[in-house]
């Protein structure tokens, strides 16, 4: 099973509705509709620095890497934020997570990128496992205020 990696397109909308609702079950939250509308159109969206990678097996859609580009004080290319990775269950422990994150390696390298960075809750122990394969934790704290 070789996976297939590809930016999403309009016609993978149901697909992506679909693990999005399931990515809110895992965290517990919920998000307006109008938020996933918003999310969904800014994907699409070729002049928005929100893009979304979705992974495929046998031409289904398995998983998405939702992430965008941002300045960054630190350096003088643009950072890579990788805020959403989800994968359905029954899709884990193939490789597809660790497939992602490769390929937005090989897309900021391509494109010139200067950090690709994430985060994850403390106690997601197989998410971790899979991240601490690329790099450890640096030991920053998320501080979180809505406005």
């Amino acid at each position: 099973m070789t996976p297939e990696i590809r930016t999403a397109e309009a016609a993978d909308e149901a697909a992506f509705r679909a693990l999005w609702q399931d990515y809110l079950a895992f965290y517990r939250v919920t998000v307006a509709p109008e938020v996933t509308d918003t999310t969904w159109a800014r994907i699409l969206d070729s002049d928005s620095p929100l893009t979304a990678r979705l992974v495929l097996t046998e031409g289904r859609v398995r998983g998405f890497a939702i992430h965008h580009t941002h300045l960054s004080t630190w350096g003088t290319r643009p950072d890579v934020y990788l805020e959403d990775l989800y994968l359905e269950p029954s899709a884990r422990g193939l490789g597809l997570g660790r497939a992602l994150i490769e390929d937005l390696i090989a897309l900021g390298k391509a494109k010139g990128w200067g950090r690709l960075y994430w985060h994850t809750d403390e106690g997601n122990a197989t998410a971790r496992r899979l991240y601490d394969g690329f790099t450890r934790s640096d030991g920053h704290v998320r501080y979180r205020l809505a406005l």
